[in-house]
C-alpha cells in the first residue's frame, strides 16, 4: 500500500521534532535555526512568556545552553494532524525537561505546536507549552 500524503508529511514532522529534541540535548543552536519560521511564536509552559522571532528564541537558546544550570527538554509527539487544504500541520504531545548534570527530572506538561512547509522543508510557527508537572 503507498504511503499518503498526509502519512509522508506526518513523518517529515515527526523526524523534524526528532532532530529538535536531539539539538536541544547537543546545544546546537544552528540546528534549532533550521528548523524555526522566520516569525516563530513560543509561549512558554511557566510564565506564559511570549518569544517572538526565530532571532529571540535562538538568543533564549543560546542562554539557556550558557546556564550552568541547564535543562535539557524533550518534545514527544502523541498525535500530528496534516491539513488537506494547506501546508500546515498541527502536533500535540508531552515534554519534560531534565537537568543535564544529573538527568533529575525539573518539570514536564502538554505542548502543541504549528507546523508549516516552506520550499519543501516543514518549519515550526508557533508553539505553545503547558507545565503540568
Amino acid at each position: 500500500m503507498a504511503q499518503t500524503v498526509d502519512s509522508t508529511a506526518e513523518l517529515a514532522i515527526r523526524r523534524r521534532r526528532a532532530t529538535f529534541n536531539r539539538a536541544i540535548a547537543e546545544g546546537d543552536h544552528a540546528t534549532i535555526s533550521q528548523l524555526l519560521a522566520r516569525d516563530v511564536v513560543m509561549v512558554t509552559g511557566s510564565d506564559s512568556a511570549v518569544v517572538s522571532g526565530r532571532n529571540a528564541q535562538l538568543k533564549a537558546w543560546r542562554r539557556e545552553f550558557a546556564s550552568p544550570a541547564r535543562a535539557v527538554y524533550t518534545r514527544t509527539p502523541v498525535s500530528v494532524a496534516v491539513s488537506r487544504v494547506e501546508p500546515v500541520a498541527f502536533e500535540q504531545g508531552h515534554w519534560q525537561g531534565v537537568e543535564a548534570s544529573s538527568g533529575k527530572a525539573l518539570a514536564s506538561g502538554d505542548y502543541c505546536a504549528k507546523w508549516r512547509e516552506v520550499l519543501g522543508e516543514w518549519v515550526i510557527v508557533a508553539e505553545v507549552f503547558a507545565t503540568l508537572a
